[in-house]
C-alpha cells in the first residue's frame, strides 16, 4: 500500500470496528519489554565508564536502562500509528502487568523455603523488591508514558503529521523527564543526598533521551511499515485525553 492509499482518520472512535493487523503484537512487545527491563535488568549494575561527580559514580547504571527506553520507542509507535486512546490502553495494560509482577515477586520471595533448598538468599537478592522503589517505579512509569503519548498525539495535530522525528524526540524529552523527576526523588531522597539524587537523575535522563534519538531511524521504518499495513493514519482531533480512561 502506498502513502497515498493510507486513509487519514480524525475521529479514532470511528475505527471501533476496524480490524488492526498488528496492534496486539505491539501491545505484547510493549508489556514484555517493560516487565523484562524491570525484572531482569534492574537487578544488575553495570559500568560503562569511570566517572565520579559529587561522590557519585555516574558510570554505573542498572542494566535495565539499556532496554527500558525501548518501551518509549514503542509508545511513540503505538500513539503515531494507533492513536492516543489505544496507546493509553496499552500503558494501562503494562501498568497492571507490572503491578502483578511486583505482587508475585513479593509473595514468592516471602514463601518459606523447603528444607535443603539453598537458593533463598540469592532469590531474595534478585527478586526481593523494595516497596518504596516499586511504588516509585510504578508511578513514574504510568505518568511518564501518559505524558509521552499525550505530547506525541498533540504534536501530530499541530504539525499536521510532518516531522515525525520532532514528535518522537519531543515526546520523549517530556515523558522521560516526568518519569525521572518522579522516580529518583520518590525512590532515593533521604537514602542518597540531594546532590546524588540530582546527579543520577540528570545523567540517566540524558542517556535515555539520547538512546531515543539514536533509534529514530528504526522508529521511522516501523511506523511507515505499520501505517501501510493497517491502512490508516490516526489524528486525535476529537479524542478524550483523560489518562484515567481505558476506552480505545
Amino acid at each position: 500500500m502506498s502513502e497515498e492509499q493510507i486513509k487519514r482518520v480524525d475521529n479514532a472512535e470511528s475505527l471501533a470496528e476496524h480490524r488492526f493487523k498488528y496492534f496486539d503484537f505491539m501491545m505484547a512487545a510493549f508489556v514484555a519489554i517493560l516487565l523484562c527491563s524491570n525484572l531482569i535488568g534492574a537487578a544488575k549494575l553495570v559500568q560503562f565508564f569511570d566517572l565520579n561527580i559529587g561522590g557519585v559514580d555516574i558510570g554505573v547504571f542498572g542494566a535495565g536502562i539499556l532496554f527500558f527506553p525501548l518501551s518509549y520507542v514503542l509508545g511513540d509507535v503505538l500513539t503515531e500509528v494507533y492513536g492516543y486512546a489505544r496507546a493509553r490502553r496499552v500503558v494501562w495494560t503494562g501498568f497492571i502487568a507490572a503491578l502483578f509482577m511486583s505482587f508475585m515477586a513479593f509473595v514468592v520471595v516471602a514463601l518459606p523455603a523447603a528444607p535443603g533448598w539453598e537458593g533463598q538468599e540469592a532469590y531474595q537478592e534478585v527478586f526481593g523488591l523494595t516497596p518504596r522503589i516499586v511504588f516509585a517505579s510504578m508511578i513514574a512509569f504510568w505518568a511518564g508514558e501518559m505524558a509521552n503519548a499525550y505530547v506525541m498525539a498533540r504534536m501530530k495535530i499541530w504539525s499536521q503529521g510532518k516531522h515525525l522525528w520532532r514528535r518522537t524526540i519531543g515526546s520523549t524529552v517530556v515523558g522521560q523527564g516526568v518519569d525521572s523527576i518522579l522516580f529518583y526523588p520518590i525512590a532515593f531522597l533521604g537514602v542518597w543526598t540531594t546532590g546524588q539524587v540530582f546527579t543520577v537523575l540528570v545523567t540517566n535522563y540524558v542517556l535515555k533521551v539520547l538512546w531515543e534519538a539514536i533509534l529514530t531511524p528504526v522508529t521511522y521504518k516501523i511506523v511507515g511499515a505499520l501505517k501501510r499495513a493497517e491502512g490508516v493514519d490516526i489524528y486525535d482531533t476529537s479524542t478524550d485525553y483523560s489518562p484515567f480512561s481505558i476506552k480505545a
